[in-house]
């Protein structure tokens, strides 16, 4: 009886993501064909009024837009990021040898 249950249990929720994942897929979809005029932003419907709240990160402290890139990026040689990154390691190695003299204590 119990493995009836179980497996019962376990087709209802494989059909739910099933479904779910149809839903998705034929949503996706139709959305990519769609104009970008009606891609939410201009529409009347629920779906697009929700839409319309940008992410807290994309906003300054008093709520307008960011007009600047979210990641700046520097250049820099191949040697001197196997420095930094050799600094890196050695000021971890030192760390852990004083946790370690510390615990020996």
């Amino acid at each position: 009886m119990l493995h009836l249950l179980y497996i019962l249990a376990f087709t209802t929720v494989a059909v739910l993501a099933v479904r779910n994942l149809i839903r998705s897929l034929l949503t996706v979809g139709l959305e990519s064909q769609s104009s970008p005029s009606n891609r939410g932003w201009s529409s009347g419907d629920s779906y697009s009024q929700s839409r319309r709240i940008p992410h807290p990160e994309l906003l300054d402290e008093s709520g307008n837009f960011i007009d600047e890139p979210l990641l700046v990026m520097r250049s820099v040689n191949v040697q001197e990021a196997r420095q930094q990154l050799d600094a890196i390691y050695n000021s971890e190695l030192e760390s852990s040898s004083e946790t370690r003299d510390e615990k020996d204590k």
